[in-house]
């Protein structure tokens, strides 16, 4: 029989011929000998299925590496899989494992019960799961219906899987893996077998464990560690804030939902915002700061922050100033192009770096400056509109993907800079072994904000967030812990505030389109939160309404 064949996001279709019943793995090994990375998964006919799928008569195959999102978390689910099964082997059976989110490019974990963790415990964990890897064990699917799951997790003591399930009750059937013995429920789609998941490490980390893997950016490498203590206390911080607000898993906020305890959880969410920003300012306050910038991934309430910064900023005495980048342009035909020839407009280069720092430079000293306005209809900057003149009590706020970077301001004094990271950490997970994805909330809140502010579809937001994370990866993340503090816009409940109007969105791409399948993995996603629909308990100037609208900043 005969499919459609494609090798890898960026290549050409082509018809193949393929043996009637050969799986998706079959085709990899007869086609993709010449690929530079492991196929992990496909997108079959707009749709991800594992490589165990067995295609039909014409059908439409893209194999795809963890360069991808959807293949990435694959490779994420089976190698936690592995790690479980080799911390039980090592460590015991009355060994508890959480693993809890991401952290340094891997994965942060936490054991407890069963024998102590130490070095010398986790080399042998990590040597049982290279021992398997090499012994190419099977990873085999069992579905089952919702019925048969709830016994199973309940013979087998998953109090917090069995909750979840209990509230699906549009579950008709459960995956459940089972590697040498060990069955476990995933969520997600796995590789056939352990030999997919040969690139990973393993080490203790401060009250935790690391399991890291390749980045995206180069699937065939386990990234340099780099210490990453502010992001590592921020997830700390928002850990004890939903113990505070008695959420650990979806199960405890979709109780909350349902007995009316979310009014009380988003009001406790929204004054540890307050909180948390009023002790930046005084920071800033006690430090003499003059310059703040602030930078973070797309969509993470950035000039929400900024503004309720300066409000907290104007209780502490001061009268600071708010401004972007965007003015700086330089001249459209200087800006710097793409690998694809196109204007880049995230790049640094793209920014006139000496007119900003002589501007900032002149506004600390108390000169008259004359700032410019952009004006992106015609790509130029014009002048004599913006004097300005700011007095000693008068900071600088300003926001941009570039803020942290050091080339941004090099001639403006450090001792003057007071650098902000501000990204959404989701500590909320679905139980003790199927975590949220940081990554999946951003998307999820800009899907939101293009709908109702700039009247794009579910398709086209999906479509641009592959390059949104790869600019992000570039000017933004290797400049996160250049800042002197982060902070977490997330809220605990939000998901279930933007299911509300992302899940029609995402409901409404059609099977004939690209984003399908993506859609469709969010989607199964968001059926384990419930709804919230009365979304007027959240205050006019919460971060979360710059997505969902009603906000006073936005």
């Amino acid at each position: 029989m005969e499919i459609k064949l494609k090798k890898s996001p960026r290549g050409e279709w082509e018809t193949v011929n393929v043996n009637a019943g050969s799986t998706v793995e079959d085709i990899y090994r007869t086609y993709g000998k010449d690929l530079p990375y492991k196929i992990i998964c496909a997108n079959v006919n707009n749709d991800y299925q594992d490589l165990n799928y067995i295609p039909r008569d014409g059908e439409k195959v893209q194999l795809l590496d963890i360069r991808t999102q959807a293949a990435n978390l694959v490779y994420q689910y089976s190698l936690s899989l592995l790690f479980l099964k080799a911390v039980y082997n090592v460590l015991g059976n009355e060994t508890h494992v959480e693993i809890q989110n991401s952290l340094n490019k891997g994965l942060y974990t936490e054991i407890s019960g069963g024998e102590k963790v130490t070095d010398r415990s986790i080399a042998e964990v990590e040597a049982e799961m290279r021992r398997m890897v090499e012994a190419d064990l099977k990873i085999t699917l069992e579905k089952v219906s919702r019925v048969e799951a709830l016994d199973i997790l309940d013979k087998d003591g998953h109090e917090e899987k069995k909750r979840i399930l209990l509230e699906e009750l549009n579950l008709k059937t459960v995956r459940f893996y089972t590697l040498d013995g060990f069955r476990e429920f995933f969520y997600g789609l796995m590789v056939p077998s352990t030999s997919y998941i040969d690139k990973f490490s393993v080490m203790k980390y401060r009250s935790g464990v690391l399991l890291r893997f390749p980045h995206p950016s180069n699937p065939n490498v386990v990234p340099e560690l780099h210490e990453d203590d502010k992001l590592y206390k921020a997830f700390g911080e928002q850990k004890r804030w939903d113990k505070l607000l008695g959420v650990t898993y979806v199960s405890d906020l979709n109780d909350k939902i349902g007995n009316g305890g979310y009014k009380d959880l988003i009001q406790l969410s929204e004054a540890l915002h307050e909180k948390k920003i009023a002790q930046i300012a005084d920071m800033i306050k006690t430090q003499k700061k003059r310059i703040i910038l602030i930078a973070g991934p797309s969509s993470s309430g950035k000039t929400t922050f900024a503004r309720r910064l300066c409000v907290q900023l104007r209780v502490n005495g001061l009268e600071p100033i708010y401004m972007g980048t965007d003015d700086y342009f330089v001249e459209r035909e200087d800006t710097p192009l793409d690998e694809n020839g196109e204007r880049d407009f995230e790049n640094l280069r793209a920014l006139d770096i000496e007119l900003f720092n002589a501007n900032m430079n002149g506004l600390l000293k108390g000169e008259e400056v004359d700032l410019p306005t952009f004006d992106f209809m015609t790509g130029h900057k014009s002048f004599g509109e913006r004097l300005t003149r700011i007095k000693s009590n008068q900071p600088i706020v300003i926001e941009g993907i570039h803020a942290l970077n050091e080339n941004l301001t090099p001639y403006i004094d450090s001792n003057a800079k007071f650098k902000i990271y501000i990204s959404p950490l989701t500590q909320l997970n679905i139980d003790p072994y199927n975590r949220v994805p940081t990554t999946d909330e951003r998307m999820l809140r800009r899907m939101v904000r293009d709908s109702i502010f700039r009247g794009h579809d579910a398709r086209s937001t999906l479509s641009a967030w592959p390059k949104v994370r790869a600019g992000e990866d570039v000017n933004i993340f290797p400049y996160s812990d250049e800042a002197d503090v982060l902070f977490n816009s997330y809220h605990v409940y939000e998901i279930s505030v933007l299911k509300k109007f992302a899940e029609p969105l995402l409901q409404a791409v059609e099977p004939k389109d690209d984003e399908y399948a993506e859609a469709r993995r969010m989607l199964r996603f968001l059926r384990f939160f419930r709804t919230i629909e009365d979304d007027s308990t959240i205050v006019n100037n919460s971060i979360l309404r710059e997505f969902i609208g009603g906000s006073i900043f936005v």
